[in-house]
């Protein structure tokens, strides 16, 4: 199974950045999303920001995965 994750884009540069991906921050490619900008939310996948998403969207994957935490 392949999951994306929601992450915080907290620098960039052209075409890779620092994602904050549940309180990690890993570098991510950015080509995918050139029209993202630090504070935007994006999911991430393999190493790539893959799409744009809103906060709201976010907020509800990162509740989903707080459940999840819990059930193991």
């Amino acid at each position: 199974m392949c999951l994306a994750v929601p992450g915080r884009i907290v620098t960039k540069e052209e075409t890779v950045g620092v994602v904050d991906v549940r309180g990690n921050r890993l570098r991510a490619g950015l080509a995918l999303v050139l029209e993202a900008e630090v504070g935007d939310w994006v999911l991430v996948h393999a190493g790539f920001a893959i799409t744009t998403i809103t906060p709201q969207d976010a907020a509800e994957t990162n509740a989903l995965l707080d459940q999840m935490e819990g059930i193991g």
